[in-house]
């Protein structure tokens, strides 16, 4: 095993040339699980989730004109209306071709719990019976807060320390369950604009860190996101979005290319060694491949930072010797650290680092030039943590 006193700085690779087939391959996977169509049984389509394209051709179909799009896709995501009937800038019987023909959907909120510290977690039903987890995170002190999204029922990647990694992967979510979570979301907290065009404002961010490896449903997640930052609609900024990997390298660069949202990195390991073992695709993706696709993502600045999240378990991770080599690792990134305390789970077999050992490593990367936020644990006793989330959705064996 190397020491990671003497871990090597991976070089910086401006020359790359990632493959195209593999990023094909992965789109390829993704596609077998795929979302269940967004039509319901009575034949009427749901309309959330649409691109602005695809909500024109939907709309031509039926016989209106272009135009309509605006009108329509502002009440839908500038209001959050789920009636045509409040569309009050459409004639009556438009309306009710609309209503004939289409839904604005949510997904069902089959549980909702809220912790002592006011995290709300939603456990959230699909037409189809799968269930997902979001959580909502206010920050009482601003009165802002941020809503993690999940991008898959389950998880493929198997993390060792995380519980949504011992549910397997049942499907993708896809767009409109995607923007759903968000929309249903708002709802509860009541976010959409008032009558007299007040909108209160709840939130800060939004973060794709909820079930899920999200660069493995990248379509339908960059989908969703082009959606959320459209500007006559929720108008969410992408320096308001953050989309966390486990290190997907292939598809890194597209999402920054693409979307430009803000990237956190889940590392949890300074070893290829060690995060074989506890970040299973670091066998594909291995830490030097995947720093260099850091140094290279493109939204990356000094004001809009790569975030490395870093779970500190007792006695595997959290040395001050892995702090050291941690620093060399990430050298010339405009990034920060954020030091995860463990959040236990029903049958986890790690433990949280201690005070004294997270403040030190936590000292070491700061005195080094990164911010290097401990960060609270907010919902512990209902489960909503980073990495305590999980479902008892199944996928569905094929009919035979």
């Amino acid at each position: 095993m190397t020491p990671p006193d003497s871990l090597p700085v991976p070089p910086s690779h401006d020359d790359h040339d990632l493959s195209a087939t593999e990023r094909d391959r992965i789109l390829a996977k993704a596609a077998l699980f795929a979302p269940p169509a967004p039509v319901l049984p009575d034949g009427r389509r749901e309309i959330v989730g649409l691109s602005r394209e695809e909500l024109t051709e939907a709309l031509v179909a039926v016989g209106e004109k272009p135009f309509r799009t605006k009108q329509v896709w502002h009440w839908v995501y500038h209001q959050g209306v789920t009636d045509f009937r409040a569309m009050s800038t459409l004639a009556k019987p438009l309306q009710e071709k609309l209503a004939a023909r289409f839904v604005i959907g949510r997904p069902e909120a089959a549980v909702v719990q809220t912790a002592a510290d006011d995290t709300r977690k939603f456990l959230f039903r699909f037409r189809d019976g799968q269930e997902a987890e979001t959580v909502y995170i206010p920050d009482r002190r601003e009165d802002r807060g941020a809503v993690c999204i999940s991008s898959q029922v389950g998880c493929t990647l198997s993390c060792r320390f995380c519980h949504t990694g011992t549910q397997k992967l049942a499907r993708n979510l896809g767009a409109a369950e995607i923007v759903g979570q968000f929309m249903a979301a708002r709802d509860s907290y009541g976010e959409w604009p008032s009558p007299h065009g007040e909108t209160p404002r709840l939130l800060s961010t939004v973060v794709l860190m909820g079930m899920g490896e999200p660069l493995y449903n990248y379509e339908n997640v960059a989908k969703a996101m082009r959606i959320v930052m459209d500007g006559e609609g929720i108008g969410l900024s992408r320096r308001r979005i953050t989309l966390s990997t486990s290190g997907v390298v292939p598809m890194m660069d597209r999402c920054g290319t693409e979307l430009g949202v803000n990237l956190a990195v889940s590392l949890h390991a300074v070893t290829d060694e060690l995060r074989d073992e506890i970040v299973p695709l670091n066998r594909k993706y291995p830490i030097n491949e995947l720093i260099a696709a850091c140094r290279r993502y493109p939204a990356a600045s000094n004001a809009r930072r790569i975030t490395f999240e870093y779970v500190m378990l007792d006695g595997v991770n959290d040395s001050e010797a892995e702090a050291r080599a941690l620093v060399r690792l990430i050298a010339g990134i405009p990034a920060k650290v954020n030091l995860i305390p463990f959040n236990p789970w029903p049958g986890s077999q790690y433990r949280p680092s201690t005070r004294q050992r997270l403040s030190r490593f936590a000292q070491i990367v700061t005195d080094a030039g990164f911010a290097s936020p401990i960060r609270t644990p907010r919902g512990q006793d209902i489960l909503a943590a980073c990495g305590q989330l999980r479902t008892d959705s199944r996928r569905e064996r094929p009919a035979a």
